[in-house]
């Protein structure tokens, strides 16, 4: 078909269609399993918890405020009534209160429908949830930036955090995404994670231990869970900590848990296709972590990835398309989803303004991955290298080109499921 006489909205299909995409081979990449199973949580939490120091904290009658995040923490609904439960065994009155910085389109009715899509409802978890984006200044730092929490929350007799420690996609330290980033940025609301993005996040590994000493001297913090996930997002981790004992023992968590993270296997990529990205999966959408594309300049992957096509949200996103700028490739399908009222917000805040970005879009599945191979510079086009993905998440059972079989086989980490296949895209040109 000549490409003139393409109709309007096909050129790109019709210009992707000269690309052969080679046959893919299924692989099981080895990853550690172990894990916490949804019935031994409850139990585990209290277990956390149930220290004489902590319960000498929770006086018969005294309001407790509990944090709950965004991030699309595995089995968050029963970790977060198992917390209510301690703190109502002990006498205390809890209520949950959504602790997500700008996330849910920075308004309450927004946090609150994040938390009902996770299970987190007042009838499952057995308290109130209150949700609002009003804050107070609690403190200031140095230079004279002013510290932010939530209103709810100061005005408890007691907070109990509760967030999972993992390695950050945009900054290096210490104290990376877990409870001291829970207690600045999520419990600050809008108006604290505003605050703290203000110079980005060159320099907040540093900060925010700084920031979170503020808000432990000025609040009435009692202690933490901890949460820790292997690679198929299962919990592995549950540590009850101390309000004292948090920046001494975050560091050992932060580091156990970048142990179990996911990883590909492979390197040198032509092109990486990833079905999803969401909110839900990462700050990000996908986890830079695996992919190697880094938002930020000061930030290297060990991954060399040339070009990433995306191909849709997930519905847990809301239409948060936050991370697409990191993709060089997409689908009309995915751009059809997105809501900026619900993904602004949260980049506004960030002042990363590149990952809400939309890159070149196909209408198709195929013409999308055909236009991210047709583009590579510099490869050995005979013989393309494909990774292929359902997310960042899971990486267990994962695709690559026909032509990495020999790789693979060699890979003690790596162990081949099928020969090369057909895409097995349907009559429209997509996976599903």
């Amino acid at each position: 078909m000549a490409l003139e006489t393409v109709k309007e909205g096909n050129v790109v299909s019709a210009l992707a269609s000269t690309v052969e995409l080679p046959k893919m081979v299924k692989v099981k990449q080895l990853l550690d399993h172990s894990h916490y199973e949804p019935e031994e949580i409850p139990g585990l939490v209290h277990q956390a918890l149930d220290r004489q120091e902590m319960r000498e904290r929770i006086k018969p009658g005294m309001s407790i405020a509990i944090t709950c995040g965004s991030r699309g923490v595995a089995n968050i609904a029963i970790i977060t009534k198992a917390i209510v439960d301690f703190v109502k065994e002990c006498g205390g009155v809890p209520f949950v209160f959504p602790a997500m910085g700008s996330h849910g389109g920075a308004t309450a009715e927004g946090q609150v429908e994040i938390l009902t899509g996770y299970g987190v409802t007042e009838d499952f978890i057995g308290c109130p949830i209150k949700a609002s984006m009003d804050t107070v200044q609690i403190g200031t730092l140095d230079n004279g930036r002013p510290v932010y929490v939530d209103k709810y929350a100061y005005e408890a007799d007691g907070i109990i955090l509760c967030g999972r420690v993992k390695a950050h996609t945009a900054f290096r330290g210490p104290y990376e995404s877990g409870i001291c980033k829970m207690a600045v940025i999520g419990m600050g609301k809008q108006r604290g994670a505003e605050a703290v993005h203000q110079d980005g996040f060159y320099e907040l590994g540093k900060m925010l231990p700084i920031i979170a000493k503020v808000i432990f001297d000025n609040t009435k913090v009692l202690g933490a869970v901890a949460l820790g996930e292997n690679a198929f997002d299962q919990t592995c981790i549950i540590e009850g900590l101390l309000a004292e004992e948090i920046f001494d023992k975050e560091p050992d968590i932060l580091r156990r848990t970048k142990e179990r993270l996911g990883k590909i296997y492979f390197d040198n990529i032509d092109v990486l296709v990833v079905d999803r990205i969401g909110k839900d999966i990462s700050g990000d959408g996908m986890d830079p972590n695996i992919t190697g594309r880094f938002a930020v300049p000061y930030i290297e992957g060990d991954l060399k990835v040339q070009h990433i096509a995306v191909l849709d949200l997930t519905e847990e996103t809301h239409g948060n398309c936050n991370g697409i700028g990191l993709a060089d490739v997409t689908t009309k399908r995915l751009v059809d989803k997105v809501d900026v009222d619900c993904t602004y917000p949260n980049v506004v805040t960030s002042t990363v303004l590149c990952t809400p970005k939309i890159p070149l879009f196909a209408h198709t599945d195929k013409a999308c991955i055909q236009i991210a191979l047709r583009t590579c510079n510099y490869i050995d086009r005979e013989h393309p290298r494909i990774v292929h993905i359902k997310d960042t998440m899971n990486l267990e059972e994962i695709y690559i080109s026909e032509h990495m079989l020999e790789e693979a086989e060699a890979n003690e980490h790596v162990e081949v499921l099928t020969g090369p296949e057909d895409w097995g895209f349907d009559e429209n040109g997509n996976l599903w």
